[in-house]
């Protein structure tokens, strides 16, 4: 049997750049771009074998693109590129990577990899891929926002992940900065700035796999459709990623893939783009247990004692005890799929008045494989309470996030008009997501207190 697995373009950070503030997936075919005549010969001289004769590099409304350079089949695989033409962490110095420390990750190491490659320059054997990387100016990630641009978006959840992800370059930075002293003829005047870019361009155009991040040239070309069947796949045992088309396409038409089921806000924590409409769009939000609640301290313990595990979503945000994930609710009856149902039990307990009613819940949940009002509370009253206290926090979120949407038209500035332009847009695309987010909820929740 073949060892064929997904590289997910994220794994605990994040993966594929293109930049775009919204995909059309019609775009017209440009022709071929004079700067990349040299790419194509090179990767293939490099991997000792063609890298795909079905497809060819051209520009797009939204940037460098991959076009079917001739009629393709769904089925057919469009592009196939070797282990051997990936730069990964292994291919840093050896006796650099000894020196770090467990605290640098993958995508810390590829990204002094990057560097490395870069201050090379044209002596660098991966010159033609690395010159065309994009530069900062071009990357929207949100860690490249500035802080006013970041108040934007202040209401998503967005807004903390982006501070904790800078952190946490800057902490692997410092670790790598320590280890480079004993390369200074390798790495010279290496700033925080340029370690940003380099581990932007890793966690936003990178593969996640067994073997940690990989950059695969050409295959990072490929722009995101988040309804397509195509991804990258990886084969160990022969050694190279390959992609196979999920539809047939003329020649001229974009080519695309799916980097995943990610919704607007790891989009644009991790790619730089937004759609004005993602069905895979969801909004993170936080419990809270009064100071002033007599019974809080029993509350914590009994939600410890009985949470799910801590976990990561398709998205990778954190989802705790006190942290929830609601995707759109698309009917106005039935389970209210799309609504945790710990979050759900989390209103429970928060509504409890009574030691009593907190051991009752406790009880249920021994009955029932250790979770929470995995059924309503015998006491309508008290359920419809629990749930009526949600309808008024989801209320109120919406009116925050109409209140933001409402000032992303009164910023201007002549200085950042184009940048700020686009930033604005992809602020607004992924705050009107999360607000339909909210009000589905919402609704859902409304007609289910409705007697």
């Amino acid at each position: 049997m073949l060892n064929i697995r997904w590289l997910p373009r994220r794994q605990h950070l994040s993966l594929s750049y293109t930049l775009n503030t919204k995909l059309n997936f019609h775009s017209l075919s440009q022709p071929k771009v004079d700067e990349f005549d040299d790419f194509l010969p090179w990767l293939k001289r490099k991997a000792g074998a063609d890298i795909s004769s079905a497809l060819s590099i051209g520009k797009s409304a939204y940037g460098t693109s991959l076009f079917a350079s001739k009629s393709i089949t769904a089925g057919d695989c469009v592009l196939k590129v070797p282990y051997s033409v990936q730069l990964a962490s292994d291919n840093l110095v050896p006796e650099l990577k000894d020196l770090l420390s467990d605290e640098v990750g993958d995508a810390a190491k590829l990204a002094a990899v990057v560097l490395l490659e870069q201050r090379m320059g044209n002596d660098s054997g991966w010159a033609p891929y690395i010159r065309r990387l994009p530069c900062p100016e071009e990357m929207h990630c949100t860690i490249f926002w500035s802080d006013d641009e970041l108040e934007l978006i202040r209401q998503s959840s967005v807004y903390q992940e982006t501070i904790n992800q800078r952190s946490q370059i800057e902490k692997e930075f410092l670790a790598i900065r320590m280890a480079l002293k004993n390369f200074p003829e390798m790495f010279k005047s290496i700033t925080y700035k340029d370690f940003m870019h380099t581990y932007g361009l890793v966690t936003s155009r990178a593969w996640g796999s067994t073997k940690g991040y990989s950059l695969i040239p050409f295959a990072d070309f490929l722009n995101h459709d988040g309804t397509s069947e195509s991804i990258v796949l990886s084969d160990d045992d022969k050694q190279f990623s390959e992609v196979i088309a999920d539809r047939s396409y003329a020649p001229g038409e974009q080519v695309l893939i799916r980097y995943g089921k990610f919704s607007n806000a790891t989009l644009l924590l991790d790619f730089g783009f937004t759609h004005s409409y993602n069905i895979h769009d969801q909004v993170q939000i936080q419990g809270n247990i009064p100071h002033d609640d007599v019974l809080r301290e029993m509350k914590w313990e009994l939600l410890k004692r009985h949470h799910r595990p801590i976990s990561n979503d398709v998205n990778c945000f954190d989802s705790s005890m006190d942290s929830f994930t609601i995707k759109e609710v698309r009917s106005g009856s039935g389970k209210g799929k799309g609504i945790p149902q710990s979050l759900r039990a989390f209103a429970r307990v928060l509504c409890c008045t009574s030691p009593q009613e907190l051991s009752d819940l406790a009880k249920e949940a021994a009955e029932h494989d250790g979770r929470l009002a995995r059924r309503p509370l015998t006491n309508s009253s008290r359920e419809i309470k629990a749930h009526q206290m949600l309808v008024s926090k989801l209320t109120r979120l919406a009116e925050d996030y109409d209140a933001s949407i409402m000032s992303l038209g009164l910023v201007s500035s002549p200085i950042t008009c184009g940048r700020l332009h686009i930033r604005r847009q992809m602020a607004r695309d992924l705050l009107n997501g999360e607000l339909r987010i909210l009000k589905s909820a919402s609704a859902w929740l409304r007609n289910y207190c409705d007697p």
